[in-house]
């Protein structure tokens, strides 16, 4: 028989939790390939300048390799961004860490909170918020449309959920 400190309370257990990250195709291993096949094909490139004595364009070509470094390296920096939500019957938690690890948290009672979306016919949602007694928050602004329906989904049953309170048994499962 469980004891009052052991035993797991109905309103402790989480209907919904998740973290949201942003999507990103190409690993870092796979990046160091793609960069060395761009410098070798600048490389290739350049060559024929340099041996016709048009050597500036040779710095061009290294110019292009590092700007593609840059903007990828900022791309893996923009994807440690992250949102966790976990949603009890009393409480909504919203974790948001920017890429640069500021980390942000709300929490929200489910039943004064609504998900307020703006869709767009042709594209879907455009833009997901949490509101709740003045205060909005925008969630999963770095998902595509068809992922924010998904998620907007799951957290609108979730918060419905909990609107109908912590279900109680008396054989105790």
């Amino acid at each position: 028989m469980p004891t009052a400190e052991s035993a797991i309370l109905p309103s402790d257990v989480a209907l919904f939790a998740t973290r949201l990250q942003p999507h990103r195709s190409l690993r870092a291993a796979h990046f160091r390939l793609l960069l060395m096949a761009f410098l070798g094909a600048n490389i290739i490139t350049s060559l024929p300048f340099i041996f016709l004595g048009a050597w500036p364009v040779a710095g061009f070509c290294g110019l292009d390799v590092a700007l593609l470094y840059v903007a990828f390296k900022a791309n893996f920096r923009a994807a440690r961004a992250y949102e966790d939500f976990a949603v009890t019957p009393f409480e909504l938690f919203v974790v948001k860490v920017s890429a640069a690890g500021e980390r942000a948290e709300w929490r929200f009672n489910p039943a004064f909170v609504r998900l307020e979306r703006e869709e767009h016919e042709e594209f879907g949602i455009l833009r997901l918020a949490l509101v709740s007694r003045g205060l909005s928050l925008e969630v999963a602004d770095f998902l595509g449309p068809a992922e924010k329906a998904n998620f907007a989904g799951a957290l609108a049953r979730a918060l419905a959920e909990a609107r109908r309170g912590p279900r109680y048994s008396l054989d105790g499962k």
